[in-house]
């Protein structure tokens, strides 16, 4: 079903493996990098799980479609540094699935600027946005990010930090305002704060979104695709009135 799906919507020829073994004998043969994999938790041949940790170890993209799911399972599977997992618990999940799988085929054309002077923290969000396949570029000052941008008009979305030692987030929300608006470029803020004053500060200097941290994966990845959703269907609409 999941095979058709692909096929109707995307084009996409899918080999399925129904063992562990398959899955081996699958790759070994393949000649070509393998661009994704959807694979259950458990496999004949692997019912501890042992064909998802083969697939993170070869750094193959994999998305988890699963009927078991609590909390300490998804614990276990955002360790593992996978693309996502899709629940099979109600009649929508293939679609679901075929959303999934369509965002992490597409995401490499969404340029992404993290702005933050950590690098504990650049490090972080560049992995997880690279784990979802969007191209992304880093900066540990505003001043350096504006240079960035001016030399990158293909950036879509800046993740910022407020609280910088230069430039802090409301000063390079409201430079980058200066000369690039939200129908070109989507600001979201972030802040380890407690003030919750933060955010409406940030979204009156021309930001688009706020998150404070630590961040949920779940909430951060919807939250970047809401953004880049947004700008993707503004620059549609003015597309259409330019040729209207």
């Amino acid at each position: 079903m999941i095979s058709k799906r692909l096929k109707e919507l995307f084009d996409i020829d899918v080999e399925i493996c129904r063992s562990f073994e398959d899955l081996q004998v699958s790759y070994d043969k393949s000649s070509d990098p393998i661009t994704l994999a959807i694979s259950n938790i458990n496999l004949p041949g692997a019912e501890n799980g042992e064909a998802l940790e083969y697939l993170v170890d070869l750094s193959i993209p994999t998305i988890v479609f699963t009927g078991t799911f609590h909390e300490n399972m998804r614990d276990k599977l955002m360790a593992k540094d996978i693309v996502d997992y899709i629940l099979k618990d109600n009649i929508f999940a293939v679609d679901l699935l075929a959303e999934s799988i369509c965002r992490f085929l597409t995401n490499h054309r969404h340029h992404v600027l993290i702005v933050d002077d950590s690098a504990t923290a650049r490090a972080l969000l560049s992995s997880r946005l690279k784990r979802y396949n969007f191209r992304v570029s880093v900066s540990e000052s505003g001043g350096k990010a504006l240079e960035i941008l001016k030399a990158n008009r293909d950036i879509g979305l800046v993740i910022t930090d407020y609280n910088m030692p230069d430039i802090d987030g409301f000063e390079l929300t409201r430079r980058i305002r200066a000369n690039i608006g939200s129908h070109e470029l989507r600001i979201i803020g972030v802040s380890s704060s407690s003030n919750r004053l933060l955010s409406a500060r940030f979204l009156k200097a021309g930001g688009n979104d706020f998150m404070l941290r630590p961040f949920i994966d779940e909430e951060f990845y919807c939250r970047v695709n809401q953004n880049l959703d947004t700008l993707l269907q503004i620059q549609s609409m003015r597309k259409e009135r330019a040729v209207a």
